[in-house]
């Protein structure tokens, strides 16, 4: 029988609300550069279906922009723009200002006191999950990951699986022991990819992604006195995530290699 060792987390909008705070800042980095752009909320919600801060802008030049020049080499400046966006986005989270979603702490003390393995398989840059980890979950909160698989780590990020097979071989596991923690249809796509039961927790930007294949899909992971909402497949007696619904649910997963 498998065994439930290792759990592997997205970060924007599973472990956070962030991708809001992402679309404030990179309108700001637009404006610092004398770009009037301005990514609305519906624009937004259409750039998300494109992994990477990078190759959001550039989606967004094929599609929105075809005539742009760009002052100098393309890439570079695409590169300068999301480095600007970077920095305004670590200083946000540095305020402390952007706080976990509920439960996120709580499972994921609960997950480290029960000997759980954690890791992170995201395409945002390695600074942002810093700044978002030291400031909104602990100090030390690097170091409750075994390890961070981040950003350019792999040559292609999600929907394709690389990230998690990347995060995988890190860690020494298999697809057997883990359980992936994602958002949206993009992530699921990854995790489903390399093989792992997926729990989704959506946010108000992938409300209506498809989430077909997930073990189970909820607003959120909820606490003990704000239980979450069930959108799909079967949570028992349980109304908030924690390691005891997590075994549960890995009980069920078909066994495989």
């Amino acid at each position: 029988m498998n065994r439930l060792t290792t759990l592997l987390f997205d970060v924007d909008g599973t472990l956070a609300d962030t991708e809001e705070v992402h679309r404030v800042s990179f309108n700001q980095a637009f404006e610092q550069a004398g770009l009037d752009w301005g990514w609305s909320q519906e624009t937004y919600a259409e750039l998300l279906t494109v992994t990477g801060g990078k190759e959001r802008i550039r989606y967004f030049l094929d599609t929105h922009l075809p005539g742009f020049e760009a002052p100098g080499n393309l890439d570079e400046f695409i590169a300068g723009l999301h480095a600007a966006k970077t920095e305004i986005y670590t200083g946000k989270a540095a305020s402390g200002n952007i706080p976990l979603r509920p439960g996120v702490k709580r499972l994921l003390c609960e997950a480290r006191e029960a000997g759980l393995r954690l890791g992170i398989a995201t395409t945002t840059t390695p600074a942002n999950v810093t700044a978002l980890l030291q400031h909104s979950l602990a100090e030390d909160a690097e170091d409750w990951f075994e390890v961070i698989a981040a950003g350019n780590a792999v040559a292609e990020k999600k929907p394709a699986a690389d990230i998690y097979f990347y995060a995988m071989q890190q860690l020494g596991v298999t697809p057997a022991e883990c359980m992936a923690f994602e958002d949206s249809e993009n992530g699921l796509c990854s995790a489903r990819g390399a093989g792992l039961p997926t729990l989704i927790t959506l946010n108000a930007y992938t409300r209506d992604h498809n989430f077909d294949g997930a073990v189970l899909v909820l607003d959120q992971f909820g606490e003990p006195a704000a239980p979450f909402t069930v959108l799909a497949g079967d949570a028992g007696e349980h109304r908030f995530v924690n390691v005891d619904l997590l075994k549960e649910l890995h009980s069920r997963v078909p066994e495989h290699s």
